[in-house]
């Protein structure tokens, strides 16, 4: 995948003395569909990245087949940040998407307010065990389709194929771009407080 994103951040932007609540949101998804990207594209500081060399060694477990020009992956999470105001930070880290590091995911739920499921619809079926994972710990999230170059299936075709649940949000977004990222997390935190709003006895989700 083009890894490149509009508008690279600053090498280094100061935390206000002020910030005292940090908010928590894990971006997960299946290897190479753009977490990396994205956690780059919409964080305020240059973002910490754990991706390594893919070499020989990975030959037959990091297959990057599907995701021409791939050769680096993450192999810990990624971690950026976002000011929302004087007192809140957003703090967005990105899980590794390659199935030998799922252990590492149920760590990074701990303390979250909600996820945001990167989808390639080129590999669907990679998405599952993500949505599976959040749906067991009863974290909410919103499942957003990183198109690429190509359009691919249109939304209702992807949550038929995920079989994911109508109230939860489905967005179409390019990780490369600020501006596209930062609507997945705005619908986020809408659908976060949407929940937080429901009235008492409503299925949770």
């Amino acid at each position: 995948m083009d890894s490149r994103i509009s508008d690279p951040p600053a090498a280094a932007t100061p935390l206000r003395g002020t910030a005292a609540d940090g908010l928590k949101i894990v971006i997960v998804g299946g290897f190479g569909v753009g977490k990396t990207t994205m956690v780059g594209s919409v964080s305020e500081i240059r973002p910490l990245s754990t991706e390594e060399v893919m070499t020989r060694a990975g030959v037959g477990i990091d297959e990057p087949g599907a995701v021409p020009g791939k050769t680096t992956t993450t192999v810990a999470f990624d971690f950026g940040r976002i000011t929302l105001n004087d007192r809140q930070v957003l703090y967005l880290f990105g899980a590794p998407g390659q199935q030998r590091f799922w252990f590492l995911w149920d760590q990074l739920f701990g303390g979250s307010l909600g996820a945001v499921v990167l989808v390639d619809t080129r590999r669907i079926e990679e998405s599952w065990y993500a949505i599976d994972r959040l749906e067991h710990h009863g974290m909410p999230f919103v499942v957003a389709v990183n198109r690429f170059a190509e359009r691919g299936p249109s939304l209702p075709k992807v949550r038929a194929a995920l079989d994911l649940d109508e109230r939860v949000p489905l967005v179409e977004c390019d990780a490369r771009l600020r501006e596209s990222s930062k609507t997945v997390l705005i619908e986020l935190v809408r659908y976060l407080t949407a929940l937080h709003h429901r009235p008492a006895g409503e299925d949770e989700r």
